[in-house]
């Protein structure tokens, strides 16, 4: 049986004046423990109402002191949801604490229909706020109660669903990128937008100005000194300029691969304040993608990306792949001092011979190389297939970046100015 909480309270209500000082104070406080326990209620029925809506909920019930509890539901309406699905459960709930609506079962409902009287008014704002928190004590300790209750009869191997009261995109941030879909992980592009792959500064060949600099700027001191008479009283210095270094991405697109190789390409565009990506792909062959890639939105580049590669989905060719880098583009100086970052599960179909050579062709001539691995997830893993196993020692990070949330360590990897590979004697 139902038990209908006998509500028919209103949060504030008209009080002489001389009433007015004696309860402000405790209509305050009365009122933002109702707002923060119908808060409550809400959450528990799945609306992603915080702290911030129970504010603005307090606030409107304080400019416009409502008189009855459509004019209090409307308040709610207003200030804790945003949808029409999200109001259907907000009038269920409210329902629930408050009790029905004035003249819900009545004419009342329909627009332009005869309002049904309201409730007598109570004669002191304080005894009303008091019986509306009431109400909104007993709701929640009868929803924690019956909480505890289904958890006690549930198996013990039976898990418990419980609301996620974050945004859709919070929730998706601590989602293995294997598990989104299209749509998710382009929904996820704001946030990316907001990660800045930040690399090592290199000193460059070119120098700027710079006071106190090792040498003295004699074209910028003369100039200076056609001011004073030709007496140059300060010296202009000049230093070497230091840029950003290069990085260099291998990307791998095979059938293992694909859900985080598309994460990483997104990365890639959207990511703020990094340097400016050579991008490639490869699975059986390797393939760049960098004019791809370029001026476009992410889904129109990826789409350019897998036409680009014929491979995608394909095996996985890890040594090959890297021996091509190396005499066509590492051997012209694009990987010398770059930041290389390969993606890969390090499953390789040829030889792990071929890997451990060209990844130590690779280590002499880049600035850092940094291995992204899904897998490495799992606190047991270790790098037992041959390709990883081979490629491992080489590396001076390895990280999973299988999440929003663990792209921290592959940012902190790729700005780390260290070094911490193994010492390779030059071939």
């Amino acid at each position: 049986m139902r038990v209908v909480l006998a509500m028919r309270v209103v949060l504030t209500a008209p009080v002489a004046d001389d009433l007015a000082d004696d309860v402000a104070d405790y209509v305050a406080d009365d009122l933002a423990e109702v707002s923060a326990r119908f808060g409550a209620a809400l959450r528990q029925a799945g609306l992603p109402v915080g702290p911030g809506r129970c504010e603005r909920f307090a606030a409107a019930v304080l400019v416009a002191r409502p008189a009855s509890l459509r004019a209090l539901y409307l308040c709610a309406l207003a200030t804790l949801v945003s949808s029409k699905d999200q109001a259907d459960l907000l009038e269920a709930v409210f329902v629930q604490v408050f009790g029905a609506l004035d003249g819900q079962d009545g004419a009342a409902d329909r627009p332009g229909g005869p309002q049904a009287p309201g409730p007598a008014q109570p004669s002191r704002a304080d005894d009303l706020l008091a019986q509306a928190a009431q109400a909104a004590r007993n709701h929640a300790a009868g929803g924690v109660a019956a909480a505890e209750e289904d958890q006690a009869d549930a198996p013990a191997d039976q898990e418990v669903e419980q609301p996620y009261l974050g945004s859709t995109v919070e929730r998706l941030a601590v989602q293995d990128f294997a598990e989104l879909t299209e749509a998710e992980l382009a929904s996820l592009a704001s946030l990316m937008r907001g990660i800045t792959l930040a690399v090592p500064l290199r000193r460059s060949r070119r120098e700027r100005r710079r006071p106190g600099g090792p040498r003295t700027d004699m074209r910028a001191t003369l100039r200076q000194a056609r001011r004073t008479g030709g007496h140059a009283f300060a010296l202009i210095g000049r230093s070497p300029a230091r840029r950003p270094r290069r990085m260099v991405v291998l990307c791998d697109i095979s059938g293992s691969m694909e859900p985080y190789a598309r994460a990483m390409i997104q990365l890639l565009y959207c990511a703020a304040g990094g340097a400016r990506a050579e991008v490639f792909s490869f699975a059986t062959r390797l393939t760049r993608l960098t004019p791809a890639l370029s001026r476009s939105l992410p889904g129109p580049a990826l789409e350019r990306a897998g036409r680009a590669a014929p491979d995608w989905l394909g095996g996985t060719k890890i040594g090959e792949a890297l021996r091509q880098f190396n005499d066509s583009y590492g051997r012209r100086g694009m990987a010398r001092g770059a930041v290389v970052l390969i993606v890969s599960d390090g499953w390789d179909t040829g030889d792990p011979d071929l890997v451990r050579r060209e990844m130590e062709r690779l280590s002499l001539v880049a600035y850092r190389i940094v291995w992204v691995n899904p897998r490495t997830k799992s606190a047991s893993y270790q790098p037992l297939a041959g390709g990883m196993a081979a490629a491992w020692p080489h590396c001076d990070a390895v990280v999973s970046a299988h999440t929003v949330q663990a792209l921290d360590q592959l940012t902190s990897a790729l700005a780390d100015p260290m070094r911490r590979r193994a010492p390779v004697r030059p071939l």
